[in-house]
């Protein structure tokens, strides 16, 4: 984790707006990057007046957006038989497609505003979108919706840690954490409230018994 922070915080630096877009879209694609090691350091940037908290926020919204749309209509030109059948080399088993289209079926529309918030379900809520082929301006409006929320959590988290970097210490991995244990309680408690909602999500995606089936 140590190795991954500087090298994702070295794109961001390099990189600026860009380097956020497209680490951004690879997290919405089937490379999937934790965007919690993208936007955190991208505000700490914006707290030290490299970026601006609204361009990280809009760059972050804008790459999630690409990479799903990317996403979205690969998986509605190739369709779901291929998807199944070479998915794994991509880390994407018939259990995970299963699990985002279950979800998909369940809460339709709204189900890609709230995929957005979760983890495993996020990267991958896009190919049952495009495999059912709904309608593209409805998935980009929901998508864009969603990913803006999100990145807006991750950036304001991030810009209270970064206010109390100097410079130095912002390319310093182990100056990032000692600071980041420093606002611990609203970043557990947004870890907290994650994790919640990943296992609502396990268990609302979890395969119901089947009619006449009875509980033992």
């Amino acid at each position: 984790m140590h190795h991954l922070l500087e090298t994702w915080f070295n794109w961001v630096l390099t990189g600026g707006y860009l380097g956020i877009v497209v680490l951004m879209a690879m997290e919405s694609s089937i490379f999937p990057v934790p965007s919690e090691i993208v936007i955190p350091p991208a505000a700490f940037l914006a707290a030290q007046g490299k970026l601006s908290f609204t361009g990280v926020v809009v760059a972050g919204t804008l790459g999630s957006y690409l990479g799903s749309a990317i996403t979205y209509w690969a998986s509605r030109l190739i369709g779901r038989p291929l998807i199944v059948k070479y998915g794994r080399y991509v880390l994407i088993g018939p259990k995970k497609l299963e699990q985002a289209e279950h979800w998909l079926a369940r809460y339709e529309a709204g189900g890609v505003f709230f995929a957005r918030l979760l983890p495993v379900v996020r990267h991958l809520i896009s190919i049952p979108a495009g495999i059912v082929r709904m309608g593209f301006l409805k998935f980009s409006l929901l998508t864009l919706i969603g990913a803006g929320a999100w990145c807006s959590v991750l950036a304001w988290l991030g810009g209270r840690v970064g206010a109390k970097l100097t410079t130095a210490q912002l390319q310093d991995a182990d100056a990032i954490i000692k600071a980041t244990k420093s606002e611990s309680l609203p970043i557990v408690g947004a870890v907290l409230l994650v994790c919640l909602l990943y296992f609502v999500a396990m268990k609302l995606t979890a395969p119901k018994s089947a009619p006449g089936e009875t509980l033992k």
